[in-house]
């Protein structure tokens, strides 16, 4: 392996130890896009690009937006400047 291949898994590494302690949807939902583009990068060190190509198009793309999609629509993605608004009306 070389020191490319290496960085690359260091890098899934701190994303997988990151999604864990993430308390935040939204970034973990942004931790594991940057997952699957590593990965997917790594398939293609692998010299197995129809992987690299599922992962990118299943893992980053159509994972990530469905996952978009269902945070706005239970509101988790405006939960966050609601309850802002409600602290600075209460201030008020």
């Amino acid at each position: 392996m070389t020191i490319f291949q290496y960085l690359l898994l260091g890098f899934l590494v701190v994303c997988a130890i990151s999604v864990t302690f993430s308390r935040n949807l939204l970034n973990s939902i942004i931790i594991y896009m940057s997952y699957s583009l590593i990965m997917s990068i790594l398939w293609v060190c692998l010299e197995s690009p129809d992987l690299a190509i599922t992962e990118a198009a299943v893992g980053a793309g159509v994972t990530s937006i469905l996952f978009f999609v269902t945070l706005k629509r239970i509101n988790a993605l405006n939960g966050e400047s609601d309850e802002e608004e409600k602290k600075e009306d209460d201030h008020d």
